[in-house]
């Protein structure tokens, strides 16, 4: 035993030199992904709702969740019902929240390249990069002017431009500020002469790009159209039998029970397929 011993350290010595002339390489790590609540933060910022936290739309959704169940429940006696009319209500604060979203990036999607051009002709015009963005609180869109407003106010109080983008980032939390931000800090950090060059190339840009989107969204607007009156028809349907109280007695067993989840899921399934296949993929901000 002892000869194998000393072989069996031999070796392992020996690996241990052949492993030590290769470099580690590396180790690659997966991005981290925005959780749910970041996404709500953003759609809350996009919204335009100022003074709201996610956990205010959760605290709603759960109020309208305990209302609607206590309410079709007192009025059905029937269970299964009461759950899928409640869970459709508890989503719908989020669901306006994100409706509200989208509606005010698709204005905002108009107005950037404005904002844009003006930028650049501030920066023309030989102000400083402050002082351009703050000029946007007075010359710029009317969507876009509190932002900038709150960006002076903050540069007023602080002076430090960096601290002050950050904030400005957050507060829009949109896709082309994030790209408009970052664009002005390597500027302020590295200078350079090419910037009203890149910013008039950005605000050509955006031009195309909305116009493009504005052309395929309408055309595939019936589909998103569609995907939500298939998806709402059983459920008014069934929302019609309420009135009824002995048609919905059916439901109340476990194998109606049984339906009306199948169905739910069916539905969910169903609308966010066709809602992903006909909807254009929005602007993700990878520049957080």
């Amino acid at each position: 035993m002892k000869p194998l011993a000393i072989g069996l350290l031999f070796g392992m010595g020996l690996f241990c030199i052949y492993w030590s002339w290769w470099p580690a390489s590396p180790s690659w790590t997966r991005p981290g992904r925005v959780s749910f609540r970041d996404r709500i933060r953003d759609e809350i910022a996009q919204a335009g709702l100022e003074g709201i936290a996610p956990r205010h739309v959760l605290l709603a959704s759960g109020i309208a969740f305990v209302l609607v169940l206590a309410g079709v429940f007192s009025a059905t006696k029937v269970l299964p019902v009461s759950l899928c009319f409640a869970g459709i209500a508890g989503y719908a604060p989020r669901a306006l929240v994100a409706m509200r979203a989208r509606q005010r990036r698709t204005q905002l999607r108009d107005v950037w390249p404005d904002a844009v051009d003006n930028l650049a002709s501030g920066v023309r015009a030989g102000l400083a990069l402050p002082e351009a963005l703050a000029q946007l609180a007075v010359r710029g869109p009317e969507e876009l002017r509190p932002a900038f407003a709150t960006f002076a106010e903050d540069y007023r109080s602080s002076g430090s431009f960096q601290e002050c983008l950050d904030r400005l980032k957050h507060r829009l939390a949109d896709p082309v500020g994030d790209r408009l931000v970052e664009s002005l800090r390597i500027a302020r950090e590295v200078g350079g002469s090419d910037l009203g060059r890149v910013l008039r190339t950005l605000s050509s840009f955006l031009r195309e790009d909305a116009r493009t989107r504005a052309e395929l969204e309408t055309r595939q607007g019936w589909t998103i159209n569609a995907a939500r009156l298939a998806s709402a028809a059983p459920w008014i349907v069934l929302g019609m039998m309420s009135f009824q109280p002995n048609s919905l007695t059916a439901y109340a067993t476990p194998a109606g029970a049984a339906v009306l989840a199948v169905g739910a899921a069916v539905t969910v399934v169903a609308y966010r397929l066709m809602v992903r296949i006909g909807r254009l993929p929005d602007d993700q901000r990878v520049l957080r």
